[in-house]
């Protein structure tokens, strides 16, 4: 205890440099818990842009793509499921519910998607939180009506009863719109931190409804064209889409209705879990994230090489002291003992303030980064592996403390005693 009382005083003659090499560890440490909490976060999150969905359905093609255009609205489908397949698997007794998924245009470089009511009820992300809508409503019997995403609406600052064009394809520059069947602005969702954000919804009737006088992928001319007036009263029923999102009463029966839909004999289609999916497309950009950590571990580093720095720049300076210590009767283990004490002191009080800064980071940034990014940080307790990254700089603190402490325990009284003033 003595010791601790006597490394306490002496840092506290020179609490400027003490105060600043905390700081750095401090800084450090926030950094290295600040990227290990949005790590883990970010996993989660990224594993919860789709929460409560038992399986995907598509053309039969990869688990990735599947899981890129139906959920993150990246790439194309290789082929459109049949309406009578999609019929038939959400009647099927162990489904509970389903919501089919019709994509291909797009407006200004956002993609659109064709759905039903369905996608409005059951449609789940980060943890099981439904969507929505912070203005409006959902779109009801007229086709030409559109949900928009909440980045959608903010960045091309759209507001209700407002109207828009849809364009055919995905190119951020279309050179066929859908000029002649404009679509108006009934609601707004509220923002998610999804790829839901930069989608407009439209009903699978208005999806029809685009291209009912479409004939091998070009647009009707002259008389053949159909106006929005004719398309409304006309059968709008699709005739295929692109894939289909299932709930299923029972999660027993996933894989067996799994095998089911992949072994399905009226046309080739691909169940996939989106867990695994998700897991997978995970794994391949795994490399940026522990990148990431391995920087952020030098930063920790460096401020711990910091402190050894500052403590073996003092030892020069303190060698009266260390002199007038061994004079009144301080053995050579007791002065590098102190050193340890020090360093370990100084390690310490930089966790703590560490940990103070990412908590008030946290309470400071949490609203935002869950609105902007979809990052849900919680104001919980260190998880057990933070727990070890902690244990594990507090160790290397003792080990790099060592270093003076040695230096020091090899300095001899006379040659404290001689400095000359």
């Amino acid at each position: 205890m003595y010791l601790l009382r006597l490394a306490l005083a002496s840092l506290g003659n020179r609490r400027f440099t003490a105060w600043l090499t905390v700081f750095a560890i401090a800084l450090s440490v926030c950094l290295l818990l600040a990227v290990e909490r949005v790590r883990t976060e970010a996993r989660a999150s990224f594993a919860n842009t789709i929460s409560g969905t038992d399986l995907i359905v598509g053309a039969r093609s990869g688990s990735v793509n599947l899981l890129l255009y139906s959920v993150f609205r990246i790439g194309n489908a290789t082929n459109n499921i049949r309406w009578e397949s999609f019929e038939h698997f959400a009647d099927h007794r162990q489904v509970k519910w389903a919501i089919p998924i019709s994509l291909g245009d797009s407006h200004r470089g956002y993609r659109v998607m064709g759905t039903s009511p369905a996608y409005f009820e059951h449609y789940r992300y980060a943890r099981s939180q439904p969507l929505q809508l912070s203005s409006g409503r959902a779109f009801a019997d007229d086709p030409f009506e559109v949900v928009l995403g909440a980045e959608v609406a903010q960045a091309l600052n759209y507001q209700l009863d407002q109207e828009l064009v849809l364009a055919h394809g995905v190119a951020t520059i279309s050179l066929v719109k859908h000029d002649d069947k404009p679509f108006k602005v009934v609601g707004i969702l509220k923002r998610t931190g999804t790829p839901v954000d930069r989608t407009l919804h439209i009903s699978l009737a208005g999806m029809e409804a685009l291209h009912v006088d479409w004939q091998n992928g070009m647009p009707a001319r002259g008389a053949a064209k159909v106006s929005a007036e004719q398309a409304r009263a006309m059968d709008l029923q699709p005739k295929q889409i692109t894939a289909v999102m299932l709930g299923l009463n029972s999660k027993i029966a996933t894989f067996s209705l799994q095998r089911e839909i992949n072994e399905f004999r009226g046309e080739p289609l691909l169940a996939i879990l989106p867990g695994v999916a998700l897991q997978e497309l995970w794994s391949l950009m795994g490399t940026a994230e522990k990148a990431l950590f391995v920087v952020s571990l030098f930063v920790v580093l460096t401020g711990l090489i910091g402190m050894l720095t500052a403590i073996l720049t003092s030892l020069n300076e303190r060698r009266r002291e260390m002199a007038i210590l061994r004079s009144v009767g301080a053995r050579p283990w007791h002065i590098a003992s102190l050193l340890i004490v020090e360093a370990f002191t100084l390690a310490l009080a930089g966790v703590l303030l560490g940990l103070l800064l990412l908590y008030l980071g946290i309470a400071g940034a949490q609203g935002y980064v869950q609105a902007n990014y979809g990052l849900y940080l919680p104001l919980n307790l260190p998880t057990r592996y933070e727990w070890t990254l902690l244990g594990a700089i507090l160790s290397a603190a003792l080990l790099m403390g060592c270093v003076p402490a040695w230096r020091a325990y090899r300095q001899s009284l006379a040659d404290g005693l001689s400095i000359r003033l």
